[in-house]
């Protein structure tokens, strides 16, 4: 990815998270499972989190960085990707969320390196941790309620 600058970057990164709050909200009409709803519906409040935070720092706000590490399961990195469709199973919804959250983490841990700025490389890094706790929660989820029964 190429940027002309740091409003490039964060408009790019803003427009990413309005997508991920949009799926998250679609997602969660889709599964029937009423936890599993909720969490998809709190994980696209909190990609409207990440935008409001993100429109902060555009704003010249930084505000504070986590250098929390997250670990993961690794179960996103043994299966194939679920596409979302209408009838998506919750095991294919999990699939996909695990998959989104892989990508969302690549995004901003590469969006670190498109920066000069040590401010913004630390609010990407933090934003990827986050991404990464989303993928460990539906990790977790899938493991204990899909793998299980395997």
């Amino acid at each position: 990815m190429q940027f002309a600058g740091i409003n490039e970057i964060l408009d790019f990164a803003i427009a990413r998270e309005e997508e991920a709050a949009a799926l998250y909200a679609s997602l969660a009409a889709t599964v029937a499972r009423p936890g599993m709803r909720e969490a998809f519906l709190e994980f696209a409040a909190e990609e409207g989190r990440h935008k409001a935070r993100l429109m902060r720092v555009k704003a010249g706000e930084m505000s504070a960085v986590s250098h929390e590490k997250v670990v993961s399961l690794g179960i996103a990195e043994r299966l194939v990707p679920a596409e979302p469709t209408p009838n998506m199973t919750y095991a294919e919804a999990l699939r996909f969320a695990m998959e989104a959250e892989k990508a969302a983490f690549r995004l901003y841990t590469d969006l670190a390196t498109a920066t000069d700025d040590p401010g913004l490389v630390e609010v990407f890094r933090s934003l990827a941790a986050e991404e990464a706790k989303h993928k460990l929660r539906f990790e977790i989820e899938y493991d204990e309620h899909v793998l299980e029964g395997v």
